[in-house]
């Protein structure tokens, strides 16, 4: 029986190639996979959002409360209900909820269109880039919903002057510091409320598509 050598054993083990668990194309079909799952995530988010915000926006629209929420803070003020000042705050109101309900609209189509064009077969530096304009698509969808609530606000308190103004009111300087104090105050909680949302939700899946883009830019520059 022939005497077992221990070192020569080692250095022979030492010496096999070792095998890789999956290539470069097996891990770019699981990456592109992944990635094209957060896509999905984030167009069916968006989704729930515009059909959530267009339920909310129909029942006060229906109810009545938003206006009469507003009416209250004017005759705080010492402006009358008038006709007008109703008709004008409801046109303004409609026309900023349709806006934001088309803008939403807009993106939960562009989310769509990215999802659909993220496919397997498709070249890595294209995959790459899709990506990419994904992620700068979503940073938008997220710095117009803020830009809308402050448009949104600012339409607001300029009416609030404006109803003033028609009806020749000088409100107290309390109750007026008292108004911009809860406008002031509103906004920057609304504002810190989206961009955490945003962050929390959009955050998540968006840090998982990063990690998958570093590795698919890994996969490119190796292939160079």
């Amino acid at each position: 029986m022939p005497e077992f050598d221990l070192d020569s054993f080692k250095k022979t083990w030492q010496q096999q190639p070792v095998q890789e668990k999956y290539d470069n194309t097996e891990i770019l079909q699981m990456l592109n996979k992944k990635s094209r799952n957060y896509v999905k995530y984030i167009f069916w988010i968006s989704v729930v959002e515009l059909l959530f915000f267009s339920g909310i926006g129909l029942f006060y629209i229906i109810k009545g409360d938003e206006s009469n929420s507003f009416l209250r803070l004017l005759e705080r003020l010492g402006a009358q209900k008038t006709p007008e000042i109703i008709a004008n705050f409801d046109t303004i109101y409609f026309a900023i909820k349709l806006l934001s309900l088309l803008v939403t609209a807009y993106f939960v189509f562009k989310f769509y269109q990215n999802y659909h064009k993220i496919k397997i077969e498709e070249n890595l530096k294209g995959f790459i880039t899709r990506i990419i304009k994904f992620k700068k698509t979503v940073n938008a969808f997220i710095l117009i919903s803020i830009a809308i609530l402050l448009v949104f606000i600012m339409t607001f308190t300029a009416f609030i002057f404006y109803a003033l103004n028609s009806q020749n009111i000088e409100p107290k300087s309390s109750d007026l510091m008292i108004v911009i104090a809860i406008i002031i105050v509103s906004t920057i909680l609304c504002v810190l409320l989206i961009w955490l949302y945003y962050k929390l939700v959009y955050g998540i899946i968006i840090r998982k598509l990063d990690k998958n883009l570093k590795q698919l830019k890994d996969i490119d520059s190796h292939k160079i």
